[in-house]
Order: C-alpha cells, then sequence, then structure tokens
C-alpha cells in the first residue's frame, strides 16, 4: 500500500490550469437562518386523497388546494418540517388520525324481476329459415 499510492500519484496526477491562489476562497455566512433555509432533507412523499401525508409516524394535513400526488417534505436544521410542491410552500398541520370519510349513502336493492317469456305466436319463435325438405333425400336412395 505504501508504494501503491505514490505509484499512481506520479502516474494519474494533473496539474490544475490555474495556480492556486494563496488564502481561504470560502465565502462566509451572514444569516444563519439562510443556511437552515439551504441545508435540509428533501423527501419526496404522495399525497393522499385525503389531503394527507406521513413521514416520520406523523401525519399532516395539507390546508392548500393542489393538483398533485406527490409533494416533497423538508426537514430543516432546527427541526421544523416544510411542505412544497414544484417550490410553493404549502399550509399544513400536524394532525393525530386520519379524517374519517363521510358517510355513504346506502345503495338501494331492487326486487329482481322475472324473466319474460314471449307468447307462442310472436316473431322471436318463429323460424328464420325454411324448414328443409325430407322429399329431397329421400328421392336420392
Amino acid at each position: 500500500m505504501e508504494q501503491y499510492l505514490p505509484h499512481d500519484n506520479a502516474r494519474f496526477a494533473v496539474q490544475p490550469a490555474q495556480p492556486a491562489q494563496p488564502g481561504d476562497l470560502h465565502r462566509s455566512i451572514d444569516d444563519p437562518e439562510r443556511l437552515s433555509r439551504l441545508l435540509y432533507l428533501k423527501t419526496t412523499r404522495v399525497l393522499r386523497r385525503d389531503w394527507t401525508v406521513a413521514h416520520h409516524g406523523r401525519l399532516y394535513q395539507v390546508r392548500d388546494q393542489v393538483r398533485a400526488t406527490h409533494v416533497v417534505v423538508e426537514e430543516r436544521l432546527d427541526g421544523t418540517v416544510q411542505i412544497t410542491h414544484e417550490g410553493r410552500a404549502l399550509h399544513r398541520e400536524v394532525i393525530t388520525a386520519r379524517p374519517s370519510r363521510a358517510a355513504v349513502a346506502t345503495p338501494r336493492v331492487y326486487a329482481r324481476r322475472k324473466p319474460v317469456k314471449p307468447l307462442p305466436d310472436h316473431p322471436w319463435q318463429k323460424r328464420l329459415l325454411p324448414e328443409r325438405r325430407k322429399a329431397a333425400t329421400t328421392m336420392m336412395r
């Protein structure tokens, strides 16, 4: 291992295009709240039909009307949770149980009808094709 790294470094090393500048080139952060807005965990979740989102054992009720099947849950460094859709923050609140469905009216049960049998002289009872004649078969014998 001691010989492997120097060998690869000599073989694959590339000089930078510009000479390195002295000093630290990182920018300082003036607003610590800006840092918390930039650093967060994004998780895509399903927005259910009852406008609820489940995330880490908690249930959130979305109050905005949005045409979406998926939303993004953002967990900030300070522990706050924000739910967004296409970059727009959605109003939400934490709930303890899913909302109950409205009572659905029970469907009517109709009595079963007897099948209708056509009369003997009804056109459905007549043959569509004429009957075959038996005489033609007896003549051939």
